[in-house]
């Protein structure tokens, strides 16, 4: 029988391994916009993000991503546990 998976736990989990991602992605951002920007555009199939994308990031809109992006994978974490659990 699988184990029961802690919700707490797998939300926190998550939402670090995706800060640390989000972090790595603004950096990237910052040190080669033109690399970053090819670089997704490659993962949107091929769709030219040049148009939208903006290269002047502040410390405050990044801080308040990161807020975001916390606060959104906590929430899918835990979802994500509840749902296996009740699956289980």
């Amino acid at each position: 029988m699988a184990e029961k998976l802690n919700p707490k736990r797998v939300a926190l989990s998550l939402a670090i391994m995706v800060s640390i991602l989000y972090i790595v992605c603004a950096l990237l951002v910052a040190i080669a916009p033109d690399f970053t920007t090819k670089l997704f555009s490659n993962l949107f199939h091929g769709i030219d993000i040049t148009e939208i994308a903006t290269t002047n990031i502040s410390f405050g809109s990044t801080s308040l991503g990161l807020i975001q992006i916390i606060i959104y994978t906590l929430i899918a974490g835990w979802l994500f546990a509840w749902i296996y659990n009740k699956l289980r």
